[in-house]
Parts: structure tokens; C-alpha cells; sequence
């Protein structure tokens, strides 16, 4: 009945020991059980070491000796006959060696014990909630599985928030295309050499057009075979990546610049010192979201800086993805009663208000939940803000 299947090894060392008797005729076996994993890796999840127990000088091809021979399927291990693991096990034996193979996951991750599997919550909501007897009698997996993922869309964005980060080197184009699983940005940074990120703004000084027609000396458009417009460079995106930002932030790079009739970096009106937006007053840099190639475009003064994407997903990009944090499963539980109740016909308008009323009560206990507020925090923040200021 415990929920915990991993013993504390797999979980804090991410592999598993087997031992092995090379003595003799004790010849190692080629099956092994990863019953212990939870869930059972597959064989592109893990790497499979054969190591011996009586290293001597000279022998430490025994040590860490990786094999690629061998196959999961279900909760077993089998090593190939004839593989490089039986050529391992081979010179186990000849030497009178004792040994271990060793199953290492490529990746281990901490803290799983949190979240609950989507494919656990509809399993369970399946029990608990449909059937006879049940206010809900009967109703199609499938239909389940629809609320479910869509419930964890909804709690993606306004409840778990589960925030990622890509972090990359902005090349000489300026762009950068969005996450494959980017739904929504919350934050553009660029990192500076202390490692401290400094904020990207978005810009509304310009923008980048969702098509560029090319036209002929008439400036009407050309076509292409098919009848088609033929579209090229944007001219806003192109004088936008080679604009120097000084003009616009009123950057003073040497000492020169501070004197009036010599200021290079301010020879427009717009971005004098006098007068300056505190919109435009800051060096960090722009940038704006292409629509049509699904890319971030940023000014030229952010090149071959390191930018990183705080962005939400909707929690259904991979299986790995699809999970519930455990204060907002219940929530989920109620989300997918009241969308299957108001779908159903013949059920009295009272039972499903009940559950609405439900379901936002749960939502409202998994945000208090998930809010993390903490007390010391707090008074730490507090007693910042009660400070002399001697002059």
C-alpha cells in the first residue's frame, strides 16, 4: 500500500548494484530484475557496468567497464549471449573474480515524490468517482483523459506555474526561436560575467511584420508561378538588428560625448538626455517577439551575450511532463467531476452547480498551498524596509 517503490540506493545514487560470482562455476546470470526502479527505466535510460571486486594493478580494464549488449523489456535486464557484457562475464570467470554489474540511470531526478501522474490521477478518479452507486455511473475513459489534460493546461497557467528556463548564446542573426514547448515568456534576461542576470524589456519602438511583399518598380507586388505574393526581408527587421541603442538610451561611451556639438550617440531628437522616457533610460538591451517565424528578436548590442527564456508550458509537452503537484489533486479530481457532470445530460443544474462550487474551492486551497508563503521571508523583507537613512 506504500506509494514509495524505490529503495533509498536508486533514489539518492541512481543506480542499482548486482552482485556477481565469477569463482568457479558459478557462472553470472544474464537476466536481472528493475523491479526496484519506479518507473522501470528503458534501455535508452540507463548505462550497464560490469566491475570487478579484486582490481589489481595492471587489471583496471575491469573497472567501470561499460557494456552496450543488452535489452530491457518490462521490469528485465537481459544481457546479450555472445555481447560484450558475456565477454565481461567471461573473464569474470577465468580469473576467479567476484564482481558487480551496475544499472545507472542517465539522468536522476530528486523530489518526484511531489507530484502524482496523470496517468495515476485518472486511474484514481476512475475508482473513487464512476460507477454504481456513484453520482457518476458511468462515463468513457476517454472522456476523462480529455478534462484531465485540459485541467492541467488551466492549472499550468494560473496554479502550479511551473516555470522553465532555456538559457542560450545569441548568435550574430539577433534571434532565437521559442521553446518547442513554449506556451507564454515571463521574463528575458541576458547574464552578465558575475553571472547575475540582468532584465531584457520588450520594446514598442518597433515591430516585426508578419509578411514583407516584394514589389516592383511600380510598387505592386510580384508574383511568383503559382500565383503567389514573393516576400523578402523585412526593412524594419533589418534596420532594427544594425541600429546602434546608444541613440535611443543616451549611453555616453567616452568623455567627449558629454559635450554639447560633439555627441555622436545623440544626433536624433528623440532620446536626448533632457526629457529621456525611463522606458528607453536603461542598457540592458531590447527585444520583440516575431509572430511569424516564432523567434525573439533582440537588439545589437545584446550579440554573443548568454540570454535566458523564463517561460510557462501547459504541462502536456512530454509523458515525463504530465503530472500534478500533490496540493492541486485534488483540485484536478474536481475539475474533471464538474466537466463530466456538465456534459452529461439528465443531471439536475443543483449537483453540478455543487461541484463548480467545488472545484473552485479546491482551486483556491491549491493556490493558498502553492503560494509558498513563509513567514521568516516575509519579516525579512519587512525589516528591510525599516531602515535609517543617516545623512
Amino acid at each position: 500500500m506504500g506509494l514509495i517503490k524505490t529503495t533509498q540506493e536508486i533514489y539518492y545514487t541512481g543506480n542499482q548494484v548486482f552482485y556477481i560470482n565469477g569463482v568457479g562455476s558459478n557462472y553470472p546470470g544474464y537476466t536481472y530484475s528493475l523491479s526496484n526502479f519506479h518507473p522501470t527505466p528503458t534501455a535508452s535510460e540507463i548505462k550497464v557496468y560490469v566491475d570487478s571486486a579484486d582490481v589489481t594493478a595492471g587489471e583496471s580494464n575491469y573497472l567501470n567497464r561499460e557494456i552496450f549488449d543488452f535489452t530491457v523489456s518490462g521490469t528485465t535486464l537481459t544481457i546479450a549471449t555472445g555481447g560484450d557484457g558475456d565477454q565481461a562475464f567471461d573473464e569474470l570467470t577465468e580469473n576467479n573474480f567476484e564482481g558487480e554489474l551496475r544499472v545507472e540511470l542517465i539522468d536522476t531526478v530528486f523530489g518526484g515524490y511531489r507530484y502524482t501522474s496523470l496517468s495515476d490521477v485518472i486511474n484514481s478518479f476512475m475508482v473513487a468517482y464512476v460507477g454504481g452507486g456513484k453520482l457518476i455511473n458511468n462515463v468513457a475513459k476517454s472522456d476523462v483523459l480529455f478534462h484531465a489534460k485540459r485541467g492541467l493546461q488551466e492549472f499550468s497557467y494560473d496554479v502550479l506555474k511551473t516555470i522553465k528556463i532555456q538559457e542560450v548564446e545569441l548568435s550574430a542573426s539577433l534571434t532565437i526561436p521559442m521553446p518547442q514547448d513554449y506556451v507564454s515568456y515571463t521574463k528575458l534576461c541576458y547574464i552578465g560575467t558575475d553571472g547575475i542576470k540582468r532584465i531584457i524589456y520588450p520594446t514598442r519602438l518597433t515591430n516585426n511584420p508578419t509578411e514583407a511583399p516584394v514589389q516592383n518598380s511600380d510598387y505592386g507586388y510580384v508574383y511568383d508561378s503559382d500565383g503567389n505574393i514573393v516576400t523578402g526581408d523585412s526593412y524594419t527587421q533589418t534596420k532594427w538588428k544594425a541600429y546602434d541603442t546608444d541613440n535611443i538610451t543616451g549611453n555616453l561611451n567616452t568623455e567627449s560625448d558629454y559635450f554639447i556639438g560633439r555627441d555622436s550617440h545623440l544626433e536624433e531628437n528623440f532620446g536626448r538626455r533632457y526629457g529621456l522616457e525611463p522606458e528607453h533610460q536603461q542598457i540592458n538591451g531590447y527585444f520583440t517577439i516575431d509572430e511569424r517565424t516564432g523567434s525573439f528578436a533582440f537588439s545589437s548590442d545584446l550579440a554573443g551575450k548568454i540570454i535566458t527564456i523564463e517561460y510557462v508550458s501547459d504541462g502536456l509537452g512530454t509523458d515525463a511532463e504530465m503530472k500534478v503537484h500533490k496540493f492541486a489533486e485534488e483540485a484536478l479530481y474536481k475539475h474533471i467531476a464538474f466537466n463530466v457532470l456538465a456534459a452529461k445530460r439528465n443531471i439536475p443544474e443543483y449537483i453540478v452547480q455543487r461541484y463548480k462550487k467545488e472545484r473552485r474551492a479546491a482551486l483556491r486551497n491549491a493556490k493558498l498551498r502553492l503560494s509558498k508563503i513563509n513567514i521568516e521571508e516575509i519579516s525579512q523583507v519587512i525589516r528591510g524596509k525599516s531602515k535609517h537613512i543617516k545623512s
